[in-house]
């Protein structure tokens, strides 16, 4: 939790009336009584963090006291994110010890009447809200516009266009594009963007159908005069919102590979943006000594694409041990809620609605495990010596680029920037990474 977010007094520091809760809890708070800045709250988590996975659920309540003195979701930065925090913690201690938290915890936010909420029950956007949703920071938009470019460039001089559409945002990546190709001197080629019938079960979520989503993308080529085909890929029983999503999306691949309608005289785009996270690095089967993640690259260069693009979040989230989970959340979700506090007011509903759809991953990055966690963020780092193993090469960004994504940027608040680090193209927040873009082709060796 960084600097930027401001300290905070304990509104209650006589919490506890038993001496001996009172001195292992001014143990964890030693150095931080009387006043929690971000280190102390971190600090905090950390101590719950350890009794939970020492199955200490007395200790880990008590320091979750502590916490609920200090969080509020209308509060600054620093107290919303907490909120999010404890509320994923009293989850996961509701799940070892279910009576015990629901006899002696008893929140004063509401966060245990609500830790239970599914992502199913979250809000679902209309398209137009959904539209606001991606302008209202560059989080997508950096996304959008980098991989853009590359795949106008990549493609270039190609009449026919393929693009697999692995993405959480509903296409509101390709109004753009086709309006760019729209604008090719030689004249639009044609555009063919298949997706499968099933997305992760995460935010943002869209009151409206794939084929509605369709229907206005091809209203929207037919208006630019791009010749354009929709196909949804039918992704095989995927029943289970947590576990089963992203096992039967790699198996309809790999024993159905006719699904993605491969075409000789097509370039074909495979589009990543925030999806490889939610493929697991655990092996398909245990004889299997390769992990989803990379299996799944493996038969993407085995389609020989002519780019691949890959767009997530610049974050380590998929260490096994949670103490570790929490020490990056920490540093790096308070960058969404810091930037919320720039330019919305702390009762707005719509500031409140955005921070809910960070606050459920990270209720998923702590208060899961095995394969209901489904969040699992690697840095830009690691995907890059990821996509080298899997024989792919940097396809650089070019200038034209660069500046069509500085333009979009000069369109939000100060704090945002960018940087190349590497094969990356990275957005920033006051100059700590977010969100990293990269282009890939197959290695000719």
């Amino acid at each position: 939790m960084k600097t930027q977010l401001r300290a905070l007094s304990i509104p209650n520091p006589n919490l506890f009336n038993n001496p001996a809760d009172q001195s292992s809890v001014k143990g964890a708070l030693k150095g931080c009584l009387g006043s929690l800045d971000g280190g102390c709250i971190e600090k905090l988590l950390l101590h719950c963090a350890s009794a939970l996975e020492s199955n200490d659920v007395t200790f880990a309540q008590q320091v979750m006291w502590v916490l609920n003195n200090v969080a509020s979701s209308l509060g600054d930065p620093n107290q919303r994110l907490t909120s999010w925090f404890l509320r994923a913690l009293i989850c996961r201690t509701a799940r070892v010890s279910p009576t015990l938290t629901a006899m002696n915890f008893h929140a004063t936010n509401d966060v245990l009447r609500q830790c239970h909420m599914t992502t199913s029950q979250c809000r679902s956007m209309s398209v137009t809200e959904l539209a606001d949703y991606v302008d209202l920071i560059p989080w997508h938009r950096f996304g959008f516009c980098a991989s853009n470019g590359a795949i106008c460039k990549a493609t270039r001089g190609h009449s026919k266009l393929h693009i697999l559409d692995l993405s959480i945002t509903h296409g509101m990546q390709w109004p753009t594009l086709i309006d760019a190709l729209a604008k090719r001197p030689e004249g639009p080629p044609s555009l063919r963007i298949t997706v499968p019938s099933a997305r992760p079960p995460v935010p943002p979520l869209l009151n409206a159908s794939t084929e509605q989503v369709c229907s206005r993308l091809a209203n929207f080529a037919k208006s630019r005069d791009v010749p354009f085909e929709f196909h949804v890929m039918n992704i095989m029983n995927c029943s289970s919102p947590f576990m089963s999503f992203h096992l039967e999306f790699l198996l309809s691949l790999l024993n159905q590979p006719s699904l993605l309608d491969i075409r000789d005289d097509e370039a074909l785009v495979i589009n990543c943006q925030n999806w490889l996270r939610y493929l697991p690095d655990e092996p398909l089967i245990e004889e299997d000594d390769i992990g989803v993640r990379d299996r799944f690259l493996e038969m993407i260069r085995s389609l020989n694409p002519r780019i691949v693009v890959v767009v997530d979040e610049d974050a380590e989230l998929d260490s096994p041990s949670l103490a570790s989970r929490i020490t990056s959340c920490v540093n790096y979700l308070w960058i969404p809620f810091d930037a919320f506090e720039t330019f919305l007011a702390k009762d707005s509903a719509q500031r409140v609605e955005y921070e809910a759809d960070v606050g459920h991953k990270i209720e998923n990055i702590i208060g899961y495990e095995g394969m209901q966690r489904i969040e699992r963020l690697e840095t830009g780092a690691k995907t890059t010596h990821r996509m080298k193993k899997a024989r792919f090469a940097s396809f650089p960004f070019c200038d034209e680029t660069m500046r069509e994504v500085k333009c979009s940027l000069d369109e939000h608040a100060s704090g945002w920037g960018m940087k190349r680090e590497d094969e990356m193209l990275v957005l920033t927040w006051k100059g700590h990474n977010s969100v990293f873009a990269t282009a890939w082709v197959p290695a000719t060796c």
